[in-house]
């Protein structure tokens, strides 16, 4: 379906970001969505002065600073790549004109949100009960390719733990 989407057309404009460059950041209203051709970038929020990554996007995913993009208001949230990436940009009126033009369209939208609202679930979990090998085995299980496109330091944080422990369990 993301294919579809490429295809639709709302996706039209194209920038590349450099290395550590900002696509947004906390206090800015984002509507736009975004797709990554190549590359990858973080999503994270401020924990007082201590960085909190909660999301990862590598090449072909779909990021999105989704509180602002639904909302309209200011996010909390920082986008910014990883290494340099290009992508593709689709405005909020955009996608919206395609999802609601027809019913598969609408039906990929609700897919969407209940894969990332599950996801999050997840993750909520998983941070809560969880051992840090047990994270750590989730994740390589579910998206092997983070492993070859990301830095361990950000794969560490995501999974709270320290890239020394990150380390010791990719060895074992």
């Amino acid at each position: 379906m993301i294919q579809t989407l490429l295809e639709s057309g709302i996706f039209s404009e194209k920038r590349i970001l450099k290395r550590n460059e900002y696509l947004n950041t906390a206090g800015s209203i984002d509507t736009q969505i975004y797709y990554i051709e190549n590359g990858s970038m973080r999503i994270f929020i401020m924990d007082e002065d201590e960085e909190r990554i909660i999301r990862i996007g590598y090449s072909g995913n779909i990021v999105v600073s989704l509180d602002s993009f639904l909302s309209e208001k200011p996010s909390e949230f920082y986008i910014q790549a990883i290494k340099t990436t290009e992508i593709r940009l689709a405005s909020k009126k955009d996608f919206y004109q395609f999802i609601q033009s027809d019913d598969e369209n609408m039906k990929f939208w609700t897919v969407i949100l209940e894969d990332l609202v599950l996801q999050q679930i997840e993750r909520e979990k998983d941070l809560l009960m969880n051992s840090p090998k047990e994270r750590f085995e989730r994740v390589l299980k579910r998206s092997p390719k983070l492993f070859q496109e990301i830095p361990n330091k950000y794969i560490a944080n995501y999974l709270r733990m320290s890239p020394e422990t990150l380390s010791r369990l990719k060895k074992s």
